[in-house]
Parts: C-alpha cells; structure tokens; sequence
C-alpha cells in the first residue's frame, strides 16, 4: 500500500503558489483494508474515504471506460493492481497528473513539469475528449493562470472543439455546468474563461446569447472598443480587477444581452435593448439553475443599466423609482450592487478603464435620502395603510428632489 500526494496540491507547490486543498492517491491496497484502518468510506461512484483524523479525501487508484453520455458517463474499476500510472492518466491536463510520495518524490510520467515551465495546458490522452465536462476544466484553469503567461495547447483546443461539436456539452446537467461556470467567473481572469469557451465553440452552444455579441458594432463615441462582445469581456474584467462578487460578475457578463438581438440595420444603435435582454438573461439563468441572488441581480442590471449611467439627468420620481424597483429599504445590498455594476459597464471600454464614475456616489446618496426619511412622523399625524404608503412616497420624492437640487449647485 502506498499513499500519493496529487493533483493540485502537486501543482501549485510546483508554480510557487499557496496550496488549500490536498487530494490522496492509494495505490495496493482495498477498500476493506482502507476501513480497518480507520477510513470513512464516502460516494458511491467509486471508492473514496476520509481519513480518520484529517478529513481528508483519500482514493484508491482507478481506471475508467467511457460507458455514456455526458460527464457522469463512466465506469471506474478500482483494484489494488490499478498503477498510479494508469490512475493519472486518466486525468485531464498533464500539470494535473503529477504525484509525490510520503518523501516528496515526484512521479511525472506525462511530462506535467516540463508543461508547467512552458507555461501550457495540455491534455493527458486523447481519452480527453470523453469528458465534455473538461472544455469548462480547462478554461477555467486558463482563467486563473492567464496571468502567469498560460495558454492552452492547440492540440488541447482542437479536441474542445471536437467535443464542442459533437452535442456532448448538452448532456452535462445545469448543476453542473453551473459549478464550473461560477468557480470560472471567481477566478484572477474569468474573461480567459469566456474567450476559451469561444475559441473552441463551447460558447455557441452553452450561452449562444453572450457568443452572439461578438461582431456587433457599438457607437465608437461611447465604446471605442467598439465590438460588444469584446466590451463584455472587459467589464468582466474589471469586475475582476475590482474583486467584486460572483453575484456582481455573473450580471457583467450578462447585462448587455440585448444588443445581440439588434437587427443589423439598426446598428450600431442599440434602442431599446435592456428590454429586448431581459428575456435571453432570464433564458440563460434558467439554463443553468442559477441561484436566485445572482438571476435576480442579472435582471435588474440588464433593465437599469442605462439608468444608472444618465442618474445625475433622471428626474427624481424616475429616481424614485429605481430605488423603489430594488427594494433598497429592505434590501440595500442588492442596490449597492447594482451601482459597482454600472460602474464596471462604464470602465469597461477601451482607454476608459480609469475614469471617474461620479454616478456612483450620486446613486448611494439617492439610496440614503430615501432610506432616512422617517415612518413614525407619518404614523402620528394618522396615515394607514395604503395612505401612509402613497404619505411615505411623498415624502421620500421631496426628500430626493432637494437631494437633486443641493447636487446640483
């Protein structure tokens, strides 16, 4: 019986990098010994145990046959014959296919090393292109090392496409694909990640509505940039750049989704696209079972945006009504949200990504003005009910209107 260190664990230790997770190989032994010895059996997929006093995941070393569709497509066989060779074979890119033994000897029988000095991710064996679950793997990983100088191997590309073309990406389940897609939107550069998957024609086929914004033209004078899908990429990467949360990037990607439906007669004027978007941005979090404080912010961002950047010109009731639409008296997180939105949207421009965005602040205030003004004066001179709602609106448009007034001066 013999314990292996493998995986990531192997390569970030390699690149220098902090390592969190730990993942174990067993090889030699079964999953009866593994219980006498104290491990707690997990999955029923294939045999895997907590260690006794870790926690952490130990696996015995397996082989598998490609048995369906999809990525839960797969027979394991797992024995104690089952080399560590034939174990990380079967893995997806070679930086990933490393081992160390209990005294830190690497075993790197596909080259994972020699991948990692040349900056590339590649892929193990062409058994690659059975899991379609790995063209979001590897995109995903080329978000998070573009910064080291990484990019994917051609060879590695084309077999993404392969599996792009060939339907396999549909027969991944939305939990699924929605795991990957968030934990790709959280990393250094997710916009890696959404580039990649157009490369190689996942894009088309997992969100055909942000692929389509590629070749649509925008205004020069507003989008120097020009290509709205390029622009994506760059508000993506400015929320990025800013840290902001998988709820604020998710809306990035997703914000300008009406612009791929312009006819192209009408470009590169996009009138009426936040409304024209609202029904592919509820497509696509549908698709995906995303999760409700992520679709309802996408929503919201999709319809507004353009609100948020003509703030300082919107007459106060419109104001009011922004506000009113988010809720921000019960919940002022999701405005605050929506305000480094527009921000993101408005840096995400080619040569502007350090301007001054002064909307922001204007709509924070707008937000406090009306969250201050005070129920209990009313309740004392006697409104109730829907009187003392319409009182409150009175109230809170006045209040917003000298905010307008004093911002003004």
């Amino acid at each position: 019986m013999r314990i292996y260190k493998v995986g990531g664990a192997v390569r970030d230790r390699l690149l220098g990098l902090p390592v969190s997770d730990i993942d174990w190989v067993v090889t030699g032994a079964t999953a009866e010994q593994m219980t006498e010895l104290g491990y707690k059996p997990v999955g029923s997929d294939f045999p895997v145990f907590l260690h006794p006093h870790t926690q952490e995941e130990y696996a015995l070393a397996r082989t598998e046959r490609k048995s369906g569709r999809g990525y839960g497509g797969f027979v394991f066989h797992a024995d104690p014959q089952v080399t560590l060779e034939q174990d990380l074979i079967r893995r997806d890119l070679t930086i990933n296919a490393m081992a160390e033994d209990e005294h830190g000897q690497l075993t790197d029988p596909y080259h994972g090393q020699n991948d990692l000095d040349a900056k590339v991710l590649r892929h193990v064996s062409p058994a690659f292109a059975e899991d379609p679950l790995r063209v979001l793997r590897v995109a995903r990983f080329a978000a998070r090392y573009a910064s080291l100088g990484f990019v994917v191997a051609d060879e590695t590309l084309a077999l993404m496409r392969v599996l792009s073309e060939s339907g396999e990406l549909q027969a991944l389940t939305p939990e699924r694909s929605w795991k990957e897609i968030s934990r790709a939107l959280l990393e250094p550069q997710p916009q890696v990640f959404i580039q990649v998957l157009r490369d190689c024609g996942a894009l088309q086929q997992l969100m055909p509505e942000v692929d389509a914004l590629f070749g649509v033209p925008q205004p020069p004078a507003h989008h120097p940039e020009i290509d709205s899908g390029v622009h994506t990429l760059s508000v993506l990467e400015q929320a990025a750049r800013f840290a902001h949360p998988l709820t604020v990037r998710w809306a990035c990607l997703l914000h300008d989704l009406g612009k791929g439906t312009t006819p192209p007669g009408e470009w590169p004027r996009h009138i009426a696209h936040e409304h024209r978007g609202l029904k592919l941005i509820g497509a696509v979090n549908q698709r995906f079972k995303v999760p409700k404080d992520c679709a309802e912010l996408a929503l919201l961002v999709g319809q507004f945006h353009t609100h948020g950047h003509r703030a300082l010109e919107l007459k106060p009731s419109t104001l009011l009504e922004l506000l009113q639409s988010f809720d921000v008296y019960r919940r002022p997180q999701r405005f605050e949200e929506f305000v480094v939105c527009c921000e993101m949207d408005a840096r995400g421009r080619l040569g502007l990504e350090d301007r001054q965005y002064p909307q922001a602040d204007y709509l924070r205030g707008a937000a406090k003005v009306a969250r201050e003004q005070a129920v209990q004066p009313l309740l004392d001179q006697g409104f109730k009910g829907p009187e003392l709602g319409e009182a409150l609106k009175r109230e809170r448009l006045q209040a917003l209107t000298r905010y307008k007034t004093s911002s003004a001066l």
